[in-house]
């Protein structure tokens, strides 16, 4: 099937999706149907989709960002990422206080992480102040998880400082743009401007749905700025450019161009995770995770001809 081809498979993929929502939110009925998927079967079928060292699905590393799961405790959120077969999270402050919990804490995070099986990819939004004390320790912090990349937000005049330490550290940053009620990095566009001149190491963190309510095309930044684009967070919406407040819905059941999406990313050979952040407040936060995973996931699949 060609990238610009309906997606017929589309209410069979929400039906196979809602099916895997039936499940509990409860840790312990998650990790016991987790379990019971891994036993052998005696005709075992092939996946719907092929999957490769660093959770890449059909080109695209696919993750959660724990945002979504913010009101569940850190270990009921790793059994839900779990049964959704994502290796790949990225954990809000709730799940890991970044800026100010004791560095020993942040390391029994990331070794429990390690031994559920998942990579630390990412973070909630870390602010970065111009305090080089504070600073130092979300940069300890996060080095002590084994994050990949430190998804933040620094105060502009903090940008020096944190070049500074992405370097001494060696420790990839990506820049959050949140939409024009931002009035410090409201587009790629901005935050671009504002890294493009510094090390390497800091990046962007494209956050599809506040760049389209920013009034930027996502899709074209992501081509732009391919260089520095470092993570992605996946969302859909039916808010319109200029809102000043989202209104989140299951990947593609809004207004954003998410094949559009998937496909710069796999233009750019994006090498990055893009990671699902599911923001509706009503309903299961499972129920709709698993929609926007069964979607893009459905999209790739034919897009690979399976």
């Amino acid at each position: 099937m060609s990238p610009t081809s309906p997606l017929t498979r589309r209410e069979a993929l929400r039906s196979a999706a809602l099916g895997l929502l039936s499940l509990p939110l409860s840790a312990t009925a998650l990790r016991a149907a987790d379990k019971k998927e891994k036993q052998p079967a005696a005709a075992p079928a092939l996946p719907a989709y092929t999957t490769f060292p660093g959770g890449r699905e059909n080109g695209l590393r696919l993750g959660i960002a724990s945002y979504s799961l913010r009101n569940l405790p850190l270990d009921e959120a790793i059994a839900v990422v779990k049964v959704m077969r994502i290796s790949n999270i990225a954990l809000f402050r709730l799940h890991c206080n970044w800026e100010a919990a004791p560095v020993e804490e942040c390391r029994a995070v990331g070794g429990k992480l390690q031994a559920a099986g998942l990579a630390l990819t990412g973070s909630g939004v870390v602010n970065l102040p111009n305090d080089e004390a504070k600073c130092r320790r979300a940069f300890e912090n996060v080095k002590a998880a084994g994050m990949a990349t430190m998804v933040c937000k620094p105060d502009l005049a903090a940008l020096p400082l944190v070049a500074k330490l992405a370097k001494e550290f060696d420790q990839k940053l990506a820049i959050h743009n949140h939409g024009p009620e931002d009035k410090v990095y409201p587009t790629p566009a901005v935050a671009f401007e504002a890294v493009k001149g510094l090390d390497s190491r800091v990046g962007l963190c494209i956050d599809v749905g506040h760049t389209v309510r920013g009034g930027e095309d996502a899709v074209a930044a992501i081509r732009k700025y391919a260089s520095r684009v470092y993570d992605v967070h996946m969302k859909d919406s039916v808010a319109v450019p200029g809102a000043m407040r989202d209104i989140p819905i299951e990947v593609g059941a809004g207004r954003l161009d998410i094949r559009g999406t998937l496909r710069a990313l796999l233009d750019i050979k994006y090498d990055g995770v893009v990671s699902f952040e599911y923001e509706k407040v009503a309903g299961n936060p499972v129920t709709g995770l698993a929609e926007s995973l069964g979607y893009v996931r459905g999209v790739l699949a034919a897009w690979a001809g399976r």
